[in-house]
């Protein structure tokens, strides 16, 4: 299961003390200041990570404490500093200060963030010679690193959204496109956590596709699976609205569309004015090619969509029309498809 929030403690690791030191060795009387300086703390760093995909790791350990610096020695002996902790997050990871709710951060891929310093290392006696003080015994504490409580958030980024009602059958066309395995079965909420899958159209063509989970009537204000799902959309930049053509549960599939197109748009309108593909699924019901276009095209109808609204008929149970879907969705990523979003995102 995809572990898609967490809340940890991060504390930065303190600078060690300066030491109060003097030398003292035989036939030299009179040894001046030695003290060295603390080490620095270290720091916390969040790396987005391409092998990590969850925050599973984060699930489970809850405190993530960098190595602190070790204190000046005598001898002018610098202490040594202290080991970095490195967070190794998913890239599309958002950091909040769980406090203030201030976004920290937005782990794009490649991206290195400290979002803990280390404290500065104390300063010894030996920092502090000179002509007017030739026996120093001030030294200075290492300063504290700095702690904070975070909460971690996931957005899935993928090229292609799966969007619909539940048991719509997207989870059985993520099975037919790639090699994920998410669970499939009829009933609601099937899906509990987004399913990420390759699906490799050739060689050198790969896309990947998330399958989000269904959502119902209310989901933007919350009801049912809402915001925790709904966010992974977001940064998905092609939506691919799967529709069942016969809802096993006797409900209207013009019906179904609109509902969800209303809770994309009341979520966030710019969400609702990505590109959308529509794919009508389980067209497998109908046993001749012509009643599989005239069931498409009944859709269409029904909701006025134009000629230029790209649908494609599918079936996730027998692999219908899954080469036209992903020849589409890769046309689209790469504009080579003229773009269409639905009119006023609803």
């Amino acid at each position: 299961m995809l572990a898609d929030h967490a809340i940890i403690e991060v504390k930065a690791g303190d600078g060690g003390d300066g030491c109060l030191s003097f030398r003292r060795e035989k036939y030299i009387p009179k040894g001046g200041p030695d003290g060295g300086d603390g080490g620095d703390g270290g720091d916390v760093i969040a790396v987005a990570d391409p092998n990590v995909q969850t925050l599973l790791d984060f699930r489970g350990k809850h405190h993530w404490k960098a190595e602190s610096g070790e204190h000046g020695r005598g001898k002018c002996q610098f202490g040594a500093s202290g080991e970095d902790c490195v967070l190794n997050l998913p890239a599309g990871t958002l950091i909040f200060n769980d406090e203030t709710g201030e976004l920290v951060a937005d782990l794009g891929e490649g991206d290195r963030l400290v979002i803990a310093r280390g404290g500065r290392g104390g300063l010894g006696n030996d920092h502090f010679k000179g002509p007017t003080n030739q026996v120093p015994t001030e030294t200075t504490k290492g300063e504290a690193g700095e702690l904070f409580a975070l909460r971690l958030e996931l957005k899935l980024i993928a090229d292609v959204g799966l969007v619909g009602m539940p048991n719509a059958g997207k989870s059985t066309l993520l099975r037919a496109i790639s090699r994920a395995t998410p669970k499939v079965a009829d009933y609601p909420f099937t899906t509990l956590a987004p399913q990420l899958g390759i699906a490799e159209i050739d060689a050198g063509r790969r896309l990947v596709i998330a399958d989000i989970p269904g959502l119902i009537e209310g989901a933007a204000a919350g009801a049912g699976l809402g915001h925790d799902f709904l966010r992974h959309i977001e940064r998905t930049r092609v939506i691919v609205h799967v529709v069942e053509i016969e809802p096993v549960d006797g409900s209207d599939p013009v019906a179904n569309y609109e509902a969800i197109r209303k809770e994309l748009f009341s979520y966030s309108p710019m969400l609702a004015e990505k590109e959308e593909i529509i794919a009508i699924n389980k067209l497998d019901l109908f046993t001749t090619e012509e009643d599989q276009r005239e069931a498409v095209e009944l859709i269409r109808t029904a909701l006025r969509l134009p000629e230029d609204c790209p649908l494609v008929g599918i079936s996730g149970a027998t692999g219908l029309g899954m080469r036209d879907l992903l020849e589409l969705c890769w046309k689209k990523l790469r504009k080579e498809e003229p773009g269409w979003r639905h009119p006023h995102g609803s």
